[in-house]
C-alpha cells in the first residue's frame, strides 16, 4: 500500500511485517519522478515487491537501490528488485563493514552475542563513502555514514530532509545490540545528524518526524538516563545483565526483556570502554559488572 507523503516527489510504501521491533512495518521510499531511486526495499516478500513495482509510474527508470543497513527487514528484497529493474544496489558495505575494533574483537572472541536479524548474505553492487553524492536524474542525494544501530548504517540527505533508517525511528528508540550495534558510535551519529539541521526525518519505521532536533534530543536524553540508571544500580554492588534488566525495565513486558538485555549490554560495553565499569571476566553478556575503582 502506498502512503501519502508531505511532498510530491516522494512516495512511501510500508511492508507488511509488523512486530514489536518494526512497528507497523518497514518503510520503503521512492525518491524522485521519472528517474528514481528506492530506499530500503524491505524484507523478502513477493507481495511487497509487486507493490513497489506497481507504485512506479509507467516508464519510470529506477537508477539505484539504496540500503540504509543490512537487517532482514530492510535489505533482502534489494536483489530481487535489482533483477526486476536493472538498478544497482548501493550501501556502505556488507554486514561486517564498519565495525569498530572493540566490536570486532568481542565478536571474534565470541563474547558479544548479537546477530539479531542480520542479512548475512547482503552484498551491495557499489560501496558508498561517507558524504558521497548520489545522482538520481536531476536529483542529488548525499550518503551519511551513521554507525550505531548497525556498523554499516547510512542515512541519506535529500532536499534538506534525511532518510534516517533505523538510527532514528518514528515510534520508539532503536535497538543497539553488540557487536552489530555500538552505543558509542550511536551517540556520535546522533550528533552528526543534529549538525545537518534537517527540516524533516523519514524513518525506516513509523511516521515522518517534523521536529528533528527535538526528536534527536529526546533520544540522547533517553540514553543518558538509561546510563545513569545502570550506574546507580552498580553503585549498590556488582550485577549481571538479567538483574539490571529486571530493575531498570520493570515496566515493559517480559517478552521484550531479551531485547532490553542487548541494549543494557551495549551501555555496559560503552561504560567499560570509558573506564566507568569493570567486567569479570570480560564485557560479555554473562559477565558480572561493577563500578570501576576510582583513582
Amino acid at each position: 500500500m502506498t502512503h501519502s507523503c508531505p511532498e510530491p516527489d516522494l512516495r512511501m510504501l510500508r511492508a507488511h511485517n509488523p512486530s514489536p521491533m518494526t512497528g507497523d512495518g518497514t518503510n520503503t521510499y521512492i525518491v524522485g519522478r521519472g528517474t528514481v531511486c528506492i530506499i530500503d526495499p524491505g524484507p523478502q516478500d513477493d507481495v511487497h515487491l509487486h507493490a513497489i513495482m506497481a507504485a512506479l509510474d509507467p516508464g519510470e527508470h529506477v537508477t539505484c537501490i539504496l540500503v540504509t543497513h543490512s537487517h532482514l527487514d530492510h535489505s533482502p528484497l534489494a536483489r530481487p528488485l535489482a533483477h526486476r529493474t536493472g538498478a544497482r544496489i548501493m550501501a556502505y558495505g556488507d554486514s561486517l563493514a564498519g565495525r569498530s575494533p572493540i566490536m570486532s574483537r568481542l565478536a571474534a572472541q565470541n563474547m558479544a552475542g548479537g546477530g539479531e536479524g542480520v542479512d548475512t548474505g547482503f552484498r551491495p553492487d557499489e560501496l558508498l563513502q561517507d558524504n558521497q553524492a548520489i545522482a538520481v536524474g536531476a536529483e542529488r542525494l548525499r550518503a551519511i555514514w551513521t554507525p550505531g544501530h548497525m556498523a554499516n548504517h547510512m542515512c541519506f540527505e535529500w532536499r534538506g530532509a534525511v532518510f534516517s533508517g533505523d538510527h532514528v525511528l518514528g515510534w520508539t528508540t532503536s535497538l543497539v545490540s553488540p557487536p552489530d550495534g555500538d552505543l558509542g558510535a550511536y551517540m556520535q551519529s546522533l550528533d552528526k545528524l543534529e549538525a545537518l539541521n534537517a527540516r524533516r526525518l523519514y524513518p525506516g519505521h513509523g511516521a515522518p518526524i517534523d521536529q528533528p532536533k527535538a526528536r534527536l534530543e529526546t533520544l540522547r536524553k533517553h540514553r543518558h538516563r538509561r546510563e545513569a540508571e545502570i550506574i546507580a544500580e552498580l553503585d549498590k554492588g556488582a550485577r549481571e545483565i538479567p538483574q539490571l534488566v529486571a530493575r531498570i525495565y520493570a515496566d515493559i513486558p517480559a517478552h521484550l526483556h531479551a531485547a532490553a538485555a542487548r541494549n543494557v549490554h551495549a551501555h555496559l560495553i560503552h561504560l567499560w570502554e570509558n573506564g566507568q565499569v569493570s567486567a569479570s571476566p570480560a564485557p560479555m553478556p554473562n559477565a558480572r559488572y561493577m563500578r570501576a575503582q576510582r583513582r
